[in-house]
């Protein structure tokens, strides 16, 4: 797993702008476990701030916040993720959404 934080810190390193790059390093701090889930979260966010109408990020970042005790952060997020789901016609995402919101 420290290979793909390695080689994606190095990417975000080269190109800190590029949203993918940060996306792809956030899934894989969150995969190493809890102690670099605070970093995860920041890249995630980077990601949200980066494109108004990326789905992805919002409910990766959303689910992690609630997995480290900030559901209440995690419902703005995930209320809009909801609300991408359902213009973009992701019906699966946005019944996975609305449990989640439910369930908060």
């Amino acid at each position: 797993m420290s290979d793909r934080i390695a080689q994606f810190s190095a990417l975000v390193t080269q190109q800190p702008e590029n949203a993918l790059f940060r996306f792809s390093l956030a899934q894989a701090l969150q995969s190493a476990g809890s102690d670099r889930q605070a970093e995860a979260i920041e890249h995630y966010q980077l990601c949200v701030e980066a494109r108004a109408d990326w789905m992805m990020p919002r409910i990766l970042l959303g689910k992690l916040l609630i997995s480290t005790g900030k559901a209440a952060k995690a419902r703005p997020i995930l209320e809009e993720a909801l609300s991408l789901a359902i213009r973009q016609d992701h019906e699966e995402p946005a019944a996975e959404l609305r449990g989640i919101l439910d369930n908060l």
